[in-house]
């Protein structure tokens, strides 16, 4: 299947599903993004669907709660439950999406999979998707590699083939992040079997990126006003932070970066419920071998609380070294202009260039 955008693709699309024109290395500037401005910005929390993996779930079938729809080629969907959403071209067409960028100011994405990355399926399907998610990353970065890099999409549900396909990818230097769900078909992240991924990332300095999937509360929140999504996203990434705390993951890995999505999700707000149950409850007492407070500088966050007190409040907590520039682009559920939401806060000019882009140019190693 050709990458050029001057052929149609599987859509039928302009430009298809592929990379567009290959403009060769150095052909964006670097910064293209934000050209008259100073200070760069890399964003941590950007969705990317490759053609070759929509493909794939159209083709050879998708979880029964993700069905992707190309009866109209023109303009191809998916749909979430009940939930049916118009897939924006940019999510494939790089040609776009650079465009996009350049128009929010921003001059990096950090791309990764979202709904429903390849855990869900065979251990033998899941590690073919991951190839074909992170080989597709890795094109996107040759294309144009100032501006894309990956996070890794690993098969969790067989830990083994996850590990090799880490391996597999971890000379790249297009990649430089994992991505997993906040839970792998409901088997916490503290389990066990995926410490070695753990063991891998850490010496890799690679950091683990968080998103959620299938979320916590489910049977009720999908049911009415979308909560799945307004509730249930940012629940299930707090319920992963408290497994990685009281499971002792942190404390195994001390040099492991974990992101949490969404702000944080409710860790912020709800680390004194959860010390004070570490302190009082037998379930809890002793595990995570320090007070709760203490982990939450453990963790890096994106800015998507779409409340500017609430940010304020997470870079108090923290501290501006921990929080990254986050859309999740390019869902209505995240900002089209992340750069302003930052801007906003009125931090000073160091904390401002940290959050930017700072932080996850040293996180990322870029």
């Amino acid at each position: 299947m050709s990458h050029c955008g001057c052929h149609s693709g599987w859509l039928g699309l302009h430009g298809g599903f592929g990379l567009g024109p290959h403009r060769g290395l150095g052909a964006v500037a670097p910064g293209g993004g934000s050209r008259g401005t100073k200070v760069q910005a890399i964003d941590v929390h950007a969705h990317y669907y490759p053609e070759r993996f929509l493909k794939s779930l159209a083709e050879e079938g998708s979880p029964p709660n993700f069905q992707v729809d190309v009866s109209n080629p023109q303009a191809p969907a998916v749909m979430r439950g009940a939930v049916r959403q118009q897939l924006d071209a940019s999510y494939w067409d790089l040609d776009r999406r650079v465009k996009r960028m350049d128009g929010q100011r921003v001059d990096t994405h950090a791309l990764s999979l979202t709904l429903p990355m390849v855990h869900w399926t065979t251990p033998e399907r899941g590690a073919r998707l991951a190839r074909i998610v992170n080989d597709a990353m890795i094109e996107a970065h040759t294309a144009y590699p100032e501006r894309f890099y990956g996070c890794a999409a690993l098969p969790l549900q067989e830990p083994a083939l996850a590990l090799q396909e880490l391996n597999r990818v971890a000379g790249q230097k297009a990649l430089r992040a994992v991505y997993l769900p906040t839970n792998v078909n409901g088997k916490e992240l503290a389990d066990p079997v995926y410490w070695p991924i753990y063991e891998r990332c850490e010496a890799l300095d690679w950091p683990v990126m968080l998103h959620p999937t299938t979320v916590i509360g489910a049977e009720r929140l999908q049911q009415r006003y979308y909560l799945n999504n307004l509730l249930g996203n940012p629940f299930d990434t707090t319920v992963a932070a408290a497994h990685l705390i009281f499971g002792g993951v942190l404390d195994r890995f001390p040099r492991l970066n974990v992101v949490l999505p969404h702000a944080g999700g409710a860790l912020p707000f709800l680390w004194g419920r959860m010390q004070h149950g570490q302190a009082i409850r037998p379930e809890t007492k002793d595990l995570g071998r320090k007070p709760v407070r203490e982990y939450l500088r453990r963790f890096h966050y994106d800015i998507i609380s779409h409340a500017p007190e609430l940010l304020g409040m997470l870079i108090q907590q923290v501290g501006a070294d921990r929080v990254m520039l986050g859309s999740d682009y390019c869902f209505d559920m995240g900002y089209e202009q992340p750069r302003d939401v930052v801007m906003g806060l009125k931090l000073s000019r160091s904390d401002e260039a940290a959050i930017l882009g700072g932080n996850a140019a040293r996180l990322l190693r870029l």
